[in-house]
């Protein structure tokens, strides 16, 4: 049944909205055969913990391994640990190597496909040299491949703020590309995602930058199964999806883009490895399903009303997606509260989450309209206003 509540909007105005009818995606037999596809998943903060800015991070596993599930259900990969998981957002080493571990323990028993993100947040801001960069990478690295996962080896902070120059980064991938057991995913995060990486693989040019990633790729292919780009823009990542060596994926992690990059042209194609895949998960299995059968005009058409919900999510500042994402999973059911870790529910203003709440409804991502639409009541109640 619909549900009609009044929702705010960016003029400050309140104006009625009654929502649509859910849509109805089957649930695939398994992963995608086309294309190798990681949703980038968030994690559940336990509401009855601290997890103020500041704080160590205290998660509700049930709920959160619980998510994982789901998403392998639709036959998609997670790539667990990420930034979506709020690295470097208030998940803290601890809490990030519990989560690796669970994670993996849940794959293996569910027969899902996981890869971990490596990363140096172990590492306080503002200290480190190179080599403490590159062990805390190795410590990382040990946990993850102990735990039996997939590596994705994450761009660093610290390794941005230390390193001189494109042989650093040359130098630090390179020896931990010597160590690694199987092929990895590396990782590009542009600046939009994390002000902290600009001037990533060591130039603020993107066009060196890509000189300079392209040839580590080279220089390392056997070791690197592909890398993850977050740009948000199609036409570089086409450039260097192009200028890869055999063998090695280009994983898009365009949330503006992602149909025309996963669709692909007469000269190849991205994966994808998207932060966006989590709230859309039915949809972009549906999608994914269609686009193995063949059928592009069916592909085209059920990501296409996905688009406006994730621009709006990933809109600058774009780091702050994290709080559309646990905003729609908590629509959706997945968790019964919209608090976070580190606080981050208040990073985006009540305008916005209603506009996410009306482009979730059009793309018939809300799988029960009245339980969200009652969701979105008592969060505009706690702020004062009459639904």
């Amino acid at each position: 049944m619909s549900a009609t509540l009044r929702l705010p909007y960016g003029d400050g105005g309140l104006r009625p909205y009654t929502t649509g009818e859910p849509r109805e995606f089957a649930r695939p037999s398994g992963e995608p055969r086309s294309r190798v596809v990681y949703a980038a998943a968030h994690v559940v903060a336990d509401p009855l913990a601290d997890n103020t800015p500041g704080a160590p991070a205290v998660l509700d596993w049930d709920a959160t391994l619980a998510f994982r599930r789901h998403l392998w259900s639709y036959g998609l990969r997670v790539a667990e640990a990420m930034d979506t998981a709020q690295r470097g957002m208030g998940l803290d080493w601890a809490a990030t190597r519990e989560l690796i571990e669970r994670g993996a323990a849940e794959a293996a028993a569910c027969g899902g496909g996981i890869a971990c993100g490596v990363g140096t947040d172990q590492l306080a801001p503002g200290t480190g040299t190179l080599d403490d960069v590159i062990a805390a990478y190795e410590e990382q690295l040990a946990v993850v491949e102990a735990a039996g996962a997939d590596v994705i080896l994450m761009a660093s902070r610290r390794l941005a703020a230390v390193a001189r120059g494109p042989e650093d980064y040359a130098e630090v991938y390179g020896r931990l590309l010597g160590q690694v057991s199987r092929p990895v995913i590396l990782h590009w995060l542009g600046p939009m995602f994390d002000p902290a990486l600009d001037g990533y693989w060591g130039s603020g040019d993107l066009d060196e930058a890509t000189g300079h990633v392209v040839a580590l790729i080279g220089e390392h292919a056997g070791k690197i199964a592909g890398i993850k780009v977050s740009l948000l823009d199609a036409g570089r990542e086409i450039a260097l999806r192009r200028r890869l060596p055999a063998g090695v994926k280009l994983f898009t992690g365009d949330d503006f883009n992602y149909p025309e990059l996963i669709r692909g042209d007469e000269r190849g194609h991205s994966d994808a490895l998207l932060g966006v895949f989590d709230p859309i998960a039915p949809a972009a299995a549906a999608a994914l399903a269609a686009l193995d059968a063949g059928d592009i005009s069916a592909y085209d058409a059920i990501f296409e009303p996905t688009l406006p919900l994730a621009r709006k999510v990933f809109e600058a500042p774009t780091f702050n997606y994290k709080t559309g994402v646990v905003f729609l999973a908590w629509l959706a059911g997945h968790q019964d509260h919209f608090r976070m870790v580190s606080g981050l529910e208040s990073a985006r203003s009540l305008p916005h989450l209603a506009e996410l709440f009306r482009l979730a409804d059009a793309a018939g991502l809300l799988p029960d309209p009245d339980l969200a639409a009652a969701r979105m009541r008592a969060l505009l109640a706690v702020a004062g206003v009459s639904a």
